[in-house]
């Protein structure tokens, strides 16, 4: 009989409409019970049917107990979700994972932050209230209506997430603006956390900074929400995925304006995870400290050279490990301006402005690099049996061939490889390059293969984005590049480091290292290890050889040697009062049609048992004696007197 398909369309089992909440339930118990009388009249009931009346009174039963439950029991939660209450998933943001100096001083941290924001999801769907919204939004901000628009719009992955209209909100804006959004549906104010930065000197060139996902992020990153921030440069960037957290997901009511009435409490939920903090090998004083003395070297170099300087490099190694203790790149920025949305007035003045801050000159700025890069040279005429230690031979001011004349910077007399490193003898390494006299040369082939045995001409490997690989001359590029022969007066040139020979400073400190480390080339690295949010150390960096033995021990020894007798008694004796023993080269490298010079200098100590390297260059900065070394030696000083 039908009745009872009757009967079960008014209680709504499964068979067919179920009663929910937010249904319509405006019909009244009578109304069910005259309903069921009026069916009852029209059917004819067969007699003695107890069975069938046992059914009609337990299923009129559990009708009126269903609709007491939701009328009566949950009629108040009823009533708000029928006047717009909605269940949503939010999503709990994770905590950034800090970064810090090798003792643990903090360098990038997280810190509380308010910012206007809308979801989406809470917005009016009636186009016109929604215009209106946004029209409100546009007055409060400054933005227009069309632009939170394309916001909104741009949102539509991910439904349920927020976009931040405004942010960095200061106390009294945040006060402000909640009275101000009272009444706009699915407006709010954002309690989140933002990126702030120690504001320390060339360090923004190394941390980097965080911002808004990209699509490109996205694309590659389907995890990511529309709200997140990301690492853009620097270590933000390449430890991303270590510094980055995972999410949390709550699920919430909210009323018809997208205000939390209330959390609830489901298996559903999932707490956020906060993401793993990354200690650096840099030392935070020793990094302040190296910045003060490169801009004290940089304004010595103004006023000897009378030209306006402002650019230069300078940095420490730890020999046994290839930890970058401090690394300083002039000018530089400040990338706290980046932790939000940069304003189009302070991002333009940084890529307009000539000194280039945003430009990384430490691993990205490729120069010629004059003497510094003899040590190299002298290093392959020793492993090629071209000369020995002992090798010695009168060498005049200048060589001449045909037309071309190539000088020295004074007549040096008899002079083997160690008073030449010392002395910084061009003459000596014409010869060890191209072949004078009795020295037959290495030529250039076997001048590139000690190049990139050195670590020349090639990335090194730090853990930062965008290093350049610098530049390796030879016949076949020449003839590619340039459409000319390769003539000995080339191979002259790069001998002593010009021409076009160019590296990075990393490149070279990385190469004063291999002799420093007994002839170790070193993967040079920032990130000493990472760690968990429990203390569990998840992993660690630092000592990773790209060659164990570039040279031998011995070959390593005489040239070390040399630069030893650089401070005892050539260019860099300024540094014999230092309180350990150092070594060092010198070097002044050409450029613009050899009307200036780079200042450079390379060191390590102490001599018997190096600990650390030092490398300075100052662009456009005259002698390297004169600039690079007085850098160079302040460092030191102050990194042994700490010890």
């Amino acid at each position: 009989m039908d009745i009872f398909g009757n009967f079960s369309e008014l209680r709504g089992d499964k068979k067919t409409r179920r009663v929910t909440r937010g249904d319509d339930l405006d019909f009244s118990y009578s109304d069910v019970a005259n309903t069921c009388l009026t069916r009852l009249e029209e059917k004819e009931a067969p007699p003695s049917s107890w069975a069938m009346k046992f059914l009609l009174v337990l299923a009129f039963s559990i009708l009126v107990g269903r609709l007491f439950y939701l009328q009566v029991v949950h009629g108040g939660d009823n009533r708000k979700l029928a006047e717009g209450n909605r269940i949503r998933p939010r999503i709990i943001e994770a905590s950034r994972g800090l970064v810090s100096d090798k003792d643990g001083v903090w360098l990038a941290r997280n810190r509380p932050d308010f910012a206007l924001a809308i979801y989406p999801s809470d917005l009016p769907k009636n186009k016109e209230n929604r215009e209106d919204v946004f029209s409100d939004l546009a007055n409060i901000t400054g933005l227009t209506p069309t632009e939170i628009r394309d916001l909104a719009a741009g949102n539509s992955r991910f439904f349920y997430d927020s976009i931040i209209i405004k942010d960095h909100l200061s106390h009294e804006e945040t006060l402000i603006l909640e009275e101000k959004i009272a009444n706009l549906p699915g407006v709010f104010i954002s309690e989140h956390s933002t990126r702030e930065y120690v504001a320390l000197p060339g360090l923004a060139h190394l941390l980097g900074y965080i911002g808004s996902v990209s699509p490109e992020d996205i694309e590659n990153n389907p995890d990511y929400l529309l709200s997140d921030r990301v690492g853009k440069t620097g270590i933000e960037k390449v430890y991303e995925g270590y510094l980055r957290g995972q999410h949390g997901v709550e699920q919430i009511e909210v009323d018809s304006l997208g205000n939390v009435v209330r959390v609830l409490v489901q298996e559903e939920n999932e707490e956020p995870t906060a993401g793993n903090d990354v200690t650096l090998y840099l030392d935070r004083d020793l990094q302040a400290k190296t910045a003060e003395y490169l801009r004290g070297g940089i304004e010595k170099a103004k006023e000897l050279t009378g030209t306006e300087i402002n650019a230069g490099v300078a940095a420490v190694m730890d020999v046994k490990t290839g930890g970058i203790l401090a690394l300083v790149s002039l000018p530089d920025y400040d990338n706290n301006i980046f932790t939000g949305k940069v304003s189009s007035g302070d991002y333009q003045r940084l890529i307009e402005d000539k000194s280039q801050p945003l430009f990384d000159r430490a691993i990205k700025g490729i120069y010629p690099p004059g003497s510094v890069s003899k040590i190299i040279l002298a290093a392959a005429g020793l492993a090629e049996g071209t000369i020995t230690p002992e090798t010695a031979f009168d060498t005049p001011p200048a060589i001449e061939i045909g037309e071309y004349v190539f000088p020295d910077w004074k007549d040096h007399g008899p002079t083997n490889v160690e008073r030449a490193i010392a002395e910084s003898n061009n003459i000596f390494f014409y010869s060890l390059g191209g072949g004078f006299d009795k020295i037959r040369g290495l030529g250039i082939e076997k001048i590139k293969e000690y190049w990139q045995r050195f670590g020349l001409g090639v990335p090194t490997g730090i853990d930062l984005p965008g290093e350049a690989s610098g530049l390796l001359p030879d016949a076949e590029w020449k003839k590619r590049v340039k459409n000319e022969p390769w003539y000995i007066g080339d191979t002259y040139h790069v001998s002593i480091g010009q021409g076009d020979l160019l590296v990075t400073p990393l490149q070279m400190l990385r190469a004063t290292a291999v002799i420093a480390s007994g002839g170790k080339l070193f993967k040079p690295g920032l990130v000493k290890h990472i760690t968990a949010p429990d203390g569990r150390v998840v992993r660690e960096y630092g000592g990773e050889l790209a060659d164990d033995q570039v040279v031998a021990p011995e070959i390593v020894a005489t040239v070390g040697r040399g630069m030893r007798q650089a401070v005892t008694g050539g260019s860099a004796r300024s540094l014999g009062d230092l309180p350990v023993t150092s070594a060092g080269k010198t070097g002044t490298a050409q450029f613009f049609d050899n009307q200036k010079t780079h200042a450079w200098f390379e060191a390590y100590a102490p001599y018997e048992d190096p600990e650390i390297a030092v490398l300075v260059l100052v662009e456009g900065g005259g002698g390297g004696n004169e600039t690079a070394v007085p850098v160079a030696k302040e460092i030191m000083r102050y990194y042994f007197e700490q010890k």
